[in-house]
C-alpha cells in the first residue's frame, strides 16, 4: 500500500483550497467599491463566508464525483491537467445552470464570473508547484533512480545498507563494479562486471548515477599527523583536496547518513531551481498553445492541402539520461526521414521540402508543436536541443564531455541555437561549438538566462541564419 498517497491527496485538496480562499480574497475585497458591480450588496457582506463554504462544498461534490483526488501512481501532469480541467469544466456547467434557472442580483452574477474566472487562473501554477514538489519528493513512488555501485569491499555494503535504511528510498541497486583488488562484502550475484566492461555495461543498461565506494589509500604522513595530535589533545580537521579530484563543480551532499560528493553540481541540481524551471515550462507552454491554437489549425489546413500524408512529423530523439522520446513537428517535407534511426540530414534547398515546410522551417515555426512535449514532461522551453541517436553517437565519441548535456531535459529552443551554432554538424567546429554553448548554459542557468534565451529566439536574426 502507498503509504505517501493520503499526504499527497492533502496536499491536492489543500492546494485547491488554498486557490479558492485567495480567489474569494481577491474577489470581495481587491474589488470591493470599484464601481463594477462585483461587491456592492449588503445582503452579500452578510453572507460571504456562506458564499465561500457553497462553493468548497460545489467543489468537493464535483472532486468526489470525477475521483479528482483518487491517483494512482501515474500522478504526472497530463493526468492531473486534464482531471484538473475537466472538473473546471462541470464546474462551469453548473454555476451557468444555477444562474440561468435562478434570479441572482447583478453584483452576485459579477462576483461569481470573477471566482469562476479567476480559479483555474491561480490554480494552475499552484497545481504545478505541488505536482514538481510531489515529484522531486523521495516520497514519491515514481521517482526512481537505478545505481551502480563502484566497489565491492566493506564501503559498498555501507552504502547498500545506509540505501535500504532511507524510508521509502528511491534508490534501486543495479549491481557492484569489480573496480580493484579487495575483500568481497556484496553478494557474487550482484556483481555485474568490472572496470574494464564499465563501459559497455553503461550502454546496455538504464543508470542514472554511479556510487564510488572505494577505500582512501591510507597515508603514513596523515597517521603521524594524527598520532602526535592524540598525544598532545589537539583536535584535527581533515581537508581533503575535493576540488583537485573533482575540478571545481562539486557539492557536498546528504546522502542517507552518509556525506557524499556530488561531483558535478550544476544550478538545476537544486531543488527549488528545478521547482521554478519546470514551473515555468508547464505555464509558458500551456499559455503558448492556448494563443498559438488558430495558428496550428491555420497549418494544419495548408500542409494537407499542399502534399499527401499526415501533418505532424514524429521522430524519435534522444532526451534526458540518453532514453528516446517522441517529438512533435509539423510535417514539412513530402518524403521525410524514418522517424527511429533515421540518419538523412537535411540538405539546403533539399527537394523534399514543401513550399509552406521551407517557410515554417526558416522561422522555426515547425518546431512549435513541441510545446505539447513540454507539457507531457520531455522536455523544457529552453535547453540543449534533442538530437537523433546516431548524431548522439557520433558526438559522444567526438566531443569531450559532450553526454552532460543530458543531465537534464532537451529544449525547443537552446543557448547554442540563439548563438548561430544550429543546423550542420559537418565541421569539428560546430560539433564543438554546439556542445560548449549546451554545457555553458547548463552550468550557468537561471530564469533570467531562459526569458533571454526565448526573447532572442523570436527577434534575433541569428537564430535563423543556418534554417533550411
Amino acid at each position: 500500500m502507498d503509504k505517501s498517497k493520503p499526504l499527497r491527496l492533502s496536499l491536492y485538496f489543500g492546494g485547491d483550497l488554498i486557490t479558492l480562499f485567495v480567489t474569494f480574497f481577491i474577489a470581495f475585497y481587491f474589488f470591493k467599491d470599484t464601481g463594477y458591480g462585483v461587491y456592492n450588496s449588503d445582503l452579500l457582506r452578510e453572507f460571504e463566508w456562506a458564499y465561500f463554504i457553497s462553493f468548497v462544498l460545489l467543489w468537493g461534490f464535483i472532486s468526489y464525483w470525477q475521483r479528482l483526488y483518487d491517483f494512482s501512481n501515474s500522478n504526472g501532469f497530463s493526468k492531473r491537467a486534464f482531471n484538473y480541467i475537466k472538473a473546471y469544466l462541470i464546474l462551469l456547467i453548473l454555476v451557468f445552470l444555477f444562474h440561468s434557472l435562478f434570479p441572482f442580483p447583478q453584483d452576485i452574477r459579477s462576483l461569481t464570473i470573477a471566482i469562476v474566472l479567476g480559479f483555474p487562473a491561480l490554480g494552475i501554477p499552484i497545481n504545478l508547484i505541488l505536482i514538481n514538489l510531489i515529484s522531486l519528493s523521495k516520497y514519491d513512488p515514481v521517482n526512481k533512480k537505478y545505481t551502480l555501485v563502484a566497489g565491492v569491499g566493506n564501503v559498498a555494503k555501507k552504502v547498500e545498507k545506509n540505501l535500504h535504511t532511507i524510508p521509502k528510498s528511491q534508490y534501486v541497486i543495479k549491481g557492484y563494479i569489480d573496480c580493484k583488488k579487495e575483500d568481497c562484502a556484496v553478494a557474487q550475484d550482484k556483481i555485474v562486471g568490472d572496470i574494464e566492461c564499465l563501459n559497455q555495461y553503461l550502454r546496455d543498461n538504464p543508470v542514472d548515477e554511479i556510487v564510488i565506494a572505494l577505500p582512501v589509500k591510507p597515508s603514513k604522513k596523515i597517521r603521524s599527523i594524527i598520532e602526535a595530535a592524540d598525544y598532545h589533545g589537539v583536535r584535527v580537521k581533515y581537508m581533503p583536496d575535493y576540488e583537485g579530484l573533482f575540478g571545481d563543480r562539486y557539492k557536498t551532499i546528504r546522502y542517507g547518513q552518509f556525506e557524499a560528493i556530488n561531483v558535478r553540481q550544476l544550478p538545476l541540481d537544486e531543488t527549488f531551481s528545478f521547482l521554478i524551471k519546470n514551473s515555468f515550462d508547464k505555464v509558458f507552454a500551456l499559455f503558448a498553445m492556448l494563443l498559438l491554437s488558430p495558428l496550428f489549425l491555420v497549418l494544419a489546413v495548408l500542409i494537407k492541402l499542399e502534399s499527401p500524408g499526415p501533418v505532424f512529423y514524429c521522430p524519435i530523439r534522444i532526451g534526458k539520461g540518453g532514453k528516446p522520446f517522441k517529438v512533435f513537428k509539423f510535417r514539412s517535407m513530402r518524403d521525410n526521414d524514418a522517424a527511429f534511426g533515421g540518419s538523412l540530414s537535411t540538405t539546403k534547398d533539399d527537394p523534399r521540402i514543401t513550399k509552406i515546410g521551407k517557410l515554417i522551417r526558416k522561422y522555426s515555426i515547425d518546431e512549435l508543436p513541441q510545446f505539447v512535449n513540454v507539457l507531457l514532461g520531455n522536455m523544457s522551453v529552453v535547453g540543449p536541443r534533442p538530437h537523433r541517436s546516431y548524431l548522439n553517437q557520433q558526438l559522444q565519441a567526438s566531443e569531450d564531455k559532450y553526454m552532460i548535456r543530458h543531465y537534464f531535459k532537451p529544449g525547443i529552443t537552446g543557448w547554442a541555437q540563439v548563438n548561430g551554432w544550429r543546423g550542420p554538424t559537418e565541421t569539428k567546429e560546430q560539433k564543438s561549438q554546439r556542445t560548449k554553448h549546451d554545457i555553458w548554459y547548463m552550468e550557468n542557468w537561471s530564469l533570467l538566462l531562459d526569458l533571454k534565451i526565448i526573447f532572442m529566439t523570436i527577434f534575433n536574426r541569428k537564430v535563423h541564419r543556418s534554417a533550411f
